[in-house]
Parts: C-alpha cells; sequence; structure tokens
C-alpha cells in the first residue's frame, strides 16, 4: 500500500508542478495577482508529494519489500540499514528521485528566502523551476517509475546493492553532487526569468550570486567525495580518471567557475550581461548532459546507471527544448543584453574576461574529448578511446594560463589600471611563488624537474595572489590587526576559494610525480620495500561482513630510519549474491602522504598473496583543496550584501576600500 501511496504522489506533486509551471508566468504578463500568488503554494505542495514518494521509497527499502521491483534489485536482508536507506539513490530509478526531492529543496529555499524579490520575478523562477520539474517527473512517471511491484512472484531476499556502493562515500557523494547540479537551475531560473523581463541590471545579479555560489560549492564538494571515494574502493590508487561521467560533472563545475567571476563584473561594473546569462543557460544545460550520458547506457562507466534507449530518447529530447529554448529567448532579447561599460585593456574586467575565455575553452576540450568518441561510434566511424593523455595535453596548459590572469585580476583596478603600478603589486608574491615552486620539489623530494617547478609557481602564485591582496586591503583600512574584521565574508570566500585551488594543484602536481607503487606476491613472514618504507606480510584470516566473506591480510608497516610503525588490514571481499570480488584497501594516512595497501588474490598453489602498494605524497591536500573550496562558496554566498535590501547611496566601508585600491 506504500508504494502505492509513493506513487500517487508523484502523480498529485505533477500536477501541482504544472500549474507551478504556467499559471504564475501567465499571471506575471497579464497582471493577474492571484494567478501569480499559485507560485509558492503549488511548490510547496510538490515538495511536500515529492518528499512524502521519497520516504515512501526509503521506507520499503528499510521493510525490505521485495514485492517492490526496484528494492529486489537494489537491497538484502543482510545489508545495514543505512546502507539500505542509502540504496534509495543506488540506481536509476531512485537517484532520479533523489533529484526530484532536491529540486524541491532548491525551490522551497527559492520561496522561504527570496522575500526582497518583486512579486512577478518571483512568480517566473518559481514558473521556471515548476516547468523542470514537470520535465523529470513526467520522466520518472514514464520511464522510470520506482513503485513498479513485482507480483505475484515476490523473492525472498533482493539482489543486494552494488559493492563498489557499500561504503560510506556512497552516502554522501550523490546527494552532494547533486544538490551542485541541481543547484544550477535556480541560476538558470533567474536567467530566464530576466530575459522574459528584460531587466538584467545590478539588483538581479545579486539575487542570482548567492545561489550560484552555493550550488557551485556543493559541486565542488560532491566532485572532490566522489575522487576520495574512487580512490578508496576502486583499489587502483587513482583519484581522477577522465572517466566521461567524471567529465560530466567537472564541466558544470568550470562553468560555474567562469559564471561566479562573470557575475562579480557584471554586478560591480554592469558588464559581461550576456556572457553572464548564457554561462547561467550552459552551466544547467551541461547538468543536463551530465543526467542524459549517465542515464541514456550510451557510456560504458562505473557511474553509468542503466542502458535504455527510452530513457536516453526521453533526457535527449528533454535537453534540446531547454538548450534551444533557452538560446532561442536568448536571441530574442540580446538587444536588451547590450551595456555601455566601457574598461581599459589593463583592467581587472579584462583579467575577468580572460580568465572566463581560458575557462570556457577548456570546459570545450574536456566536452569534446568526452563526446568525439560517442559520435564517431554513432556514425558508424569506428570506435576511439580518449583518455589522460589527450586531457593532459590539452587541459592542463589553458588551466595553467587561466591560473595566472585569475590571479592578476585581485591586483587590478576596475576600468583602469597603470601597467607600473600593476608590476609593483604583483612583484612579491610573483616572487615568493617562483621560490616555492622551484625550491619545494629540491627540499623534499631532493629532485628537480622545470615542468613540474612551472606547475608548482602557478599553483603557489594563486595562494600568494590572494594572501598579498588581503593583506594589502588591510593596510590600507590602516586599523591594524582589525581591518581583518573589516573585510566581508564575500572577500574571504574568495580567498578561501582561491587559496583552495592552489592547494588542490599542488597535490595533484605532487602525486602525479613522485608517486611509487609496486605489484608483487608475496608470502607469510616475508618483507617488501617501496622507497623508504618496508611491509612486513603476517599473514592472511577470514572475516566475515553482513553481505561478504573478506579474506584479510595483516601487514606491518615500518620507515626506514624512523620509529615509524603501523599496522594496515587489506581486504579482498567476495559477494555472493553478486558474484563479486572486491579489493578493500588500507590507508596509512597523514598530511603528507599516504601508504596505500591492496590486497589483490591467492596464488594458486602456494600460500603467497598479491598485493600493490603505492605511496602517495600529498595525495591529502587534493581533497583539503576542495573542501576549502566548499567552504568559500559557502561564506560568499552568505555574505550580508546579499541578503538586504541594498541602497546604492550607501556603500559598505569595504566597497568604499575597494574603490579606492
Amino acid at each position: 500500500m506504500i508504494p502505492e501511496l509513493g506513487h500517487f504522489a508523484l502523480i498529485l506533486a505533477l500536477c501541482l508542478a504544472c500549474f507551478q509551471a504556467f499559471l504564475p508566468v501567465l499571471g506575471s504578463f497579464l497582471k493577474r495577482s492571484q494567478w501569480m500568488a499559485v507560485a509558492k503554494p503549488a511548490a510547496m505542495g510538490q515538495a511536500i508529494f515529492v518528499t512524502l514518494a521519497f520516504l515512501a521509497l526509503a521506507w520499503a527499502f528499510a521493510q525490505n519489500d521485495f514485492s517492490v521491483l526496484y528494492v529486489a534489485q537494489n537491497s538484502n536482508t543482510h545489508l545495514p540499514l543505512f546502507y539500505r536507506v542509502c540504496a534509495v539513490w543506488g540506481a536509476h530509478e531512485g537517484s532520479l528521485l533523489l533529484w526530484m526531492q532536491i529540486l524541491a529543496c532548491w525551490t522551497l529555499a527559492v520561496c522561504f528566502f527570496s522575500k526582497n524579490l518583486p512579486r512577478d520575478m518571483l512568480a517566473q523562477v518559481l514558473s521556471v523551476m515548476g516547468m523542470i520539474s514537470v520535465g523529470f517527473l513526467l520522466f520518472s512517471l514514464s520511464t522510470s517509475d520506482p513503485f513498479i511491484r513485482l507480483l505475484p512472484s515476490i523473492p525472498s531476499n533482493g539482489a543486494d546493492l552494488n559493492p563498489l556502493l557499500q561504503d560510506p562515500g556512497f552516502i554522501f557523494h550523490p546527494p552532494m553532487l547533486y544538490i551542485g547540479y541541481v543547484g544550477f537551475s535556480v541560476a538558470f531560473a533567474f536567467a530566464i526569468a530576466g530575459l522574459w523581463r528584460g531587466e538584467l541590471n545590478t539588483q538581479w545579479v545579486r539575487w542570482t550570486r548567492p545561489w550560484t555560489l552555493i550550488a557551485w560549492g556543493f559541486l565542488s564538494a560532491g566532485i572532490t567525495l566522489g575522487s576520495w571515494w574512487s580512490y578508496r574502493e576502486l583499489g587502483w590508487g587513482g583519484w581522477w580518471f577522465w572517466d566521461p561521467v567524471e567529465n560530466a560533472s567537472f564541466m558544470p563545475w568550470l562553468m560555474g567557475v567562469a559564471l561566479i567571476h562573470s557575475l562579480s563584473a557584471t554586478e560591480k561594473r554592469g558588464c559581461f550581461k550576456s556572457w553572464t546569462v548564457l554561462l547561467a543557460i550552459f552551466a544547467f544545460s551541461l547538468s543536463l548532459l551530465g543526467t542524459f550520458l549517465v542515464r541514456s547506457g550510451i557510456l560504458i562507466s562505473v557511474h553509468a546507471f542503466a542502458v535504455d534507449p527510452a530513457r536516453g530518447a526521453y533526457m535527449l529530447k528533454f535537453l534540446s527544448i531547454v538548450i534551444l529554448g533557452s538560446l532561442l529567448l536568448y536571441a530574442w532579447r540580446a538587444r536588451a543584453l547590450e551595456d555601455n561599460a566601457t574598461f581599459q585593456f589593463i583592467s581587472r574586467e579584462t583579467f575577468l574576461l580572460l580568465n572566463n575565455i581560458m575557462l570556457t575553452t577548456a570546459c570545450a576540450t574536456v566536452l569534446l574529448g568526452t563526446l568525439y568518441p560517442l559520435i564517431l561510434e554513432a556514425l558508424n566511424l569506428g570506435k576511439i578511446s580518449v583518455g589522460a593523455p589527450y586531457f593532459n595535453l590539452v587541459f592542463i596548459p589553458i588551466m595553467l594560463v587561466m591560473m595566472f590572469f585569475m590571479s592578476l585580476a585581485p591586483h587590478a583596478h576596475w576600468q583602469n589600471q597603470s601597467l607600473r603600478d600593476l608590476m609593483q603589486k604583483i612583484r612579491w608574491p610573483m616572487l615568493s611563488a617562483l621560490l616555492l615552486g622551484f625550491s619545494l620539489p629540491l627540499v623534499i623530494f631532493h629532485q628537480f624537474y622545470f615542468w613540474l617547478s612551472v606547475g608548482l609557481f602557478f599553483a603557489f602564485w594563486v595562494i600568494n595572489a590572494v594572501i598579498f591582496t588581503t593583506l594589502a586591503k588591510v593596510r590600507a583600512i590602516k586599523k591594524g590587526v582589525r581591518g581583518f574584521m573589516q573585510l566581508p565574508l564575500a572577500h574571504y570566500g574568495m580567498v578561501l576559494g582561491h587559496i583552495g585551488l592552489g592547494v588542490a594543484a599542488i597535490g595533484i602536481i605532487l602525486v602525479s610525480n613522485f608517486s611509487i607503487e609496486r605489484t608483487l606476491s608475496l608470502v607469510p613472514g616475508e618483507t617488501a620495500q617501496l622507497g623508504d618504507y618496508y611491509f612486513h606480510f603476517v599473514n592472511v584470516t577470514t572475516v566475515p561482513g553482513s553481505t561478504y566473506q573478506a579474506a584479510e591480510a595483516k601487514l606491518i608497516v615500518t620507515k626506514h630510519h624512523s620509529t615509524f610503525t603501523q599496522i594496515v588490514y587489506p581486504q579482498k571481499r567476495y559477494y555472493p549474491v553478486r558474484e563479486m570480488a572486491l579489493s578493500k584497501v588500507a590507508i596509512a594516512v597523514n598530511p603528507w602522504r599516504d601508504i596505500y595497501v591492496a590486497l589483490g588474490s591467492a596464488i594458486p598453489n602456494s600460500s603467497a598473496w598479491s598485493f600493490r602498494l603505492y605511496y602517495k605524497p600529498f595525495v591529502r591536500w587534493i581533497w583539503t583543496g576542495g573542501l576549502l573550496i566548499l567552504i568559500g562558496g559557502l561564506f560568499a554566498a552568505f555574505d550580508k550584501r546579499y541578503r538586504r535590501k541594498k541602497n546604492h547611496d550607501q556603500l559598505t566601508q569595504w566597497q568604499l576600500q575597494e574603490s579606492l585600491t
């Protein structure tokens, strides 16, 4: 009965989404206030019914209701309760329901936190979000119903959750990623509403920017968690594979970075309006493209959910409607997007524009590398694989140039900046970045590679630029240490975001160049060496799990000329229901390096086992950088200037200070 109620709740949510999608926007154009007033109650009602549907599916998992096909395919009575509940988003139908649940939450947030919006604009924004809801609710009900019954043959037990998903990373990674993906729908809705109204002024930017920052921050966290999860779960020691589905999440992130910086220029100078709107459209369209790639079945990936042409065709049509409709509206309103802001070649606007061009180009290279093999295959022109060599060759140089311009922007004035002043401002951050970049490999690893040091220089350049800029602002305020307290949250958000990028870049460069790995077989009592570390293999025992049986090895890890000793227990798990074997790695962690051990298979006719040993320097810095970026995005989003009505004649002290620097 509960699953039927869940299905009925989805139908009611679709009805309310239709009201939300079309009545308020018609009311805004026809000046019917009663019609516009429907937007909030319809959005709230839709959110209630989507939540009821989500809870109904979670209840079915918690109760082991294997009469529901989706539950029978993705759960098992032996699963712990928290994995049974999280199994709701363990496959296509449930993850789509999670998508709709998060979209409903974003819609509610817009309802509750947009009190300063004009009533007609709020009605239009909620209408756009309602249209997106209609598209996804129809998708769920027509091709991806999670409440289909298995009657009369009900299995006594389920087919189990995919073993790769039986990890704490699964609990947090998909929700965080979806919060980011779906959050770009808010920026998209504001962009469409702005185009309808022909009003893309500074106030529009202040309404749009906090939502974009929050969405981008959570997308950063989702990507970071996904990288950490694959590192510890897949057993191959990597943190990024340029997998097409990884790329699908990375492209909207790149567009999000460009959008945030473009919004900054539009807010302060009223320039780049048309570009900003276009970025908002592209960021959400790329989120939909990622959804299409994951669910269409055209990709072979550990992330791909299903091989179902019907789902792919629906998503492709929906994606086409969103992109074509948005671009047609954009073209129709092009004249309203013209701006008269002027600026000199050396100015903050120029550096932000160059930063945007680099980010867009980088996104295009990732898009090309992701779609090109699919297009060739669709045209029967053969199968090719585009992997890390392509992306490393074309993507990294573009990003290094982007990092250079991104770090110049905080030092430059708006509108005009003399070259001499700019050079004076950047000399110390640049010189210190050169010193750190070229000395760090020599000091820590006693090795020197020119291009590696160049990469480190750019990473330290990003960090130093915001630190020196902050110090310059505090000196200009002339209140000593108290000057730090007068800088707004948005500034610290920018600082943390840039430092996070630099820290992640340092981690990527060092772990990519100084990792050591070794594949070997050991018998109990034998010792192997990897760099300065020794691995003494003690024995293997059998360990039972809730849904698996594991062979668990015990190794004592020590370091040459050091008192360091740590015991690690890598496992080789076998999941009988899925008939799947999986390595569960053991990792000895500290901020400077990981010692990573993966247990392979038993060697036939001997007591030996195969192992993969890794030394991963600075790998934790990658995820630390991602965490800093998330915190930075939240800091910037909750700046008080975005939470109040703004009197343009009342500049805050920081804005006044900024106008002088």
